[in-house]
């Protein structure tokens, strides 16, 4: 197949991509025209005001001056990503023609702070009141930022199969695995689960009291079930059912595990965890240097501090577990190349070498041309 014809295959399936993202950029424009109009549906005003009504969008109704961002500055991202869009169904196949796509996903899935959503999505399941506002866009940038990873994987130049087979990880990526599972268990369910029980773990009695008249059993009890319970996904990264669909599953068992399956959530979670880490911890210190907080006071409170730190390691072990996963499953990739190129040469060169063992029709004999020398002799 010609080069040309490569690019037709690519951009029939950057297409169909190419909709769902026009139609999630169009959806947006016109939610933020609609509020820099005057209306408000769906709009919170939860992180500006210090109402506490985060059911109500905070008193948005009454918000008249729209942020830049919410407004005009999200139209001009939308214009952006619809040039992306455009760009990508465009040069479809070329080398570089998935990259500004791939940038417009990490961006979308990055603003979304999907760890939000992995604390408040529950809460508010278990009845906690929530800013459905809030948790409606956040889910909606992570669907867009989903929809754009998919263009990007379509437009990118074709790709040959990887070899079958599952690939082991290296023993470092399966240690920082098993990091990336026990922090959460130990730097959060635990303390979290005491706290629920009313033990005071590293948090004065004032702080415990607080977490007992804001929290719900059913709510507390989620907040502090769900991260370990998701960590454990980290485990797919490091075993085999992350490179191979498991034979239990029906109609995809033994199929293999597309590597963006896995590494645009696990990168995506990854780096949120390491920015509110890092932002956490340099808010605390920040407070230390002005003299707002006190060290006795996170002497006292040691274990919420701790759980920064939490943070800051879990997402750094899952960023290197997730390293090592690209890295084994690019290997494997390579080698699948690497076998097709082979399967390749071997089949030319075998029609190479029975072209040339083959006699031609002007070199062999026939039946019907007697030698002129014989029809000589016998006359």
């Amino acid at each position: 197949m010609d080069v040309s014809g490569r690019q037709s295959g690519v951009a029939d399936p950057a297409r169909r991509w190419a909709v769902a993202c026009v139609v999630f950029v169009a959806g947006e424009m016109a939610l933020r025209l609609y509020w820099i109009a005057g209306g408000r549906w769906a709009y919170t005003a939860c992180d500006r005001t210090a109402l506490g009504d985060p059911a109500g969008g905070c008193g948005a109704d009454r918000v008249e001056a729209l942020p830049f961002w919410a407004g005009w500055g999200a139209v001009g991202v939308g214009v952006a990503l619809a040039t992306v869009v455009v760009c990508a169904v465009r040069f479809a196949g070329r080398r570089f023609a998935a990259t500004p796509s791939w940038a417009a996903a990490a961006l979308l899935l990055v603003v979304a702070f999907p760890l939000h959503l992995l604390f408040e999505i529950p809460a508010a399941v278990a009845g906690r009141p929530s800013d459905w506002r809030d948790l409606g866009a956040r889910l909606a940038l992570v669907a867009g930022g989903v929809l754009f990873a998919g263009l990007a994987n379509a437009s990118g130049p074709p790709r040959r199969p990887a070899a079958p087979g599952y690939q082991p990880v290296a023993r470092w990526t399966r240690l920082w695995a098993y990091v990336a599972v026990a922090l959460p268990v130990v730097g959060w369910a635990v303390p979290h689960g005491l706290w629920l029980l009313g033990v005071p773990f590293g948090i004065s009695e004032r702080e415990l009291d607080d977490i007992h008249q804001t929290l719900s059993t059913p709510t507390g009890a989620a907040i502090t079930l769900v991260p370990p319970l998701a960590g454990l996904l980290v485990l797919g990264l490091v075993q085999r059912w992350g490179q191979q669909v498991p034979r239990w599953v029906p109609g995809l068992r033994g199929r293999p595990v597309p590597r963006l399956l896995a590494l645009i959530p696990a990168g995506v979670v990854a780096l949120a965890l390491v920015t509110y880490g890092v932002l956490s911890v340099v808010v605390l210190v920040g407070r230390l240097v002005t003299g707002e907080l006190r060290w006795s006071d996170v002497g006292e409170g040691w274990a919420t501090t701790a759980t920064l730190l939490v943070f800051l390691g879990w997402g750094v072990s899952l960023g290197v577990t997730a390293t090592g996963y690209a890295l084994t499953t690019g290997r494997a990739l390579a080698t699948g190349r690497a076998l097709a190129s082979g399967r390749v040469r071997n089949a030319e060169a075998s029609r190479s070498a029975r072209a040339a063992v083959r006699p031609t029709t002007a070199d062999a004999p026939t039946a019907s041309a007697p030698d002129d020398r014989s029809v000589h002799e016998t006359r």
